[in-house]
């Protein structure tokens, strides 16, 4: 065999090992992300002045399998405790002595440390706002209970971990908000038809972007083509 055809030969290997958006996914059942899910345990950093919500907190999130690293009484230690541990999500009070819970929030979120989740007594339109514009990315009112609490801080870390994911993808912010909308499309369209949890369908989209060797945006646009038909 000549030189030409060897390296004819090695580009048409290298092509059929690629696989394409053309290619159908295997769409996923309700099952899916239960095996990732089980085999690591989220750090989590609680930051609540008050001594017996923290505790309560920090109990809820032990049992539902996630590892509490650090506690908090203000904001300033918060950040502290987010940049020394390194933790998946901090679970924030947004009234708190020294630097408040939404102050601390934006220094965290700004640094790209972790996912946020704010804590509020008050339903005040101004202060889910406040913290929304902050970045966190899921709030819960006091008084919650563990059902409302565990599936917030389960979509806080999916979305930061999608925010991060799409960042290091495309470097464009154009591109980052065309790409957000269409996996956001199709996360819907996963959670609607498919069955599954908003943290799931990510996962799923995630790692179907790294097995096919596509981008997230192309996972995306099969998602939306393939499953956006179907009643």
């Amino acid at each position: 065999m000549t030189k030409n055809e060897n390296d004819a030969a090695t580009s048409a290997d290298a092509a059929d090992e690629t696989v394409t958006a053309e290619a159908p996914l295997d769409l996923p059942g309700p099952e899916a992300g239960e095996a990732e899910e089980s085999g690591t345990r989220r750090r989590v950093v609680v930051a609540e002045d008050e001594t017996l919500i923290r505790l309560d907190i920090v109990e809820s999130l032990t049992e539902a399998g996630f590892d509490v690293v650090g506690e908090a009484a203000n904001g300033e230690q918060a950040i502290a405790l987010a940049t020394e541990l390194e933790p998946d999500v901090v679970v924030m009070d947004v009234k708190m002595p020294v630097m408040d819970g939404i102050t601390a929030a934006e220094r965290i979120i700004s640094a790209r440390t972790c996912a946020v989740v704010m804590l509020t007594a008050f339903s005040q339109k101004e202060l889910v706002e406040r913290a929304r514009d902050a970045g966190a990315m899921a709030y819960v009112v006091k008084p919650f209970t563990p059902a409302d609490l565990v599936p917030a801080v389960e979509i806080a870390i999916s979305r930061h971990q999608e925010i991060l994911s799409l960042e290091s993808e495309v470097a464009s912010l154009a591109e980052q908000f065309e790409t957000r909308k269409r996996v956001d499309r199709a996360k819907g369209l996963l959670m609607t038809k498919m069955g599954l949890s908003e943290p799931e369908a990510f996962r799923w989209i995630q790692k179907t972007s790294m097995d096919r060797r596509l981008t997230m945006r192309e996972v995306a646009d099969a998602v939306i083509e393939q499953v956006g038909g179907k009643k």
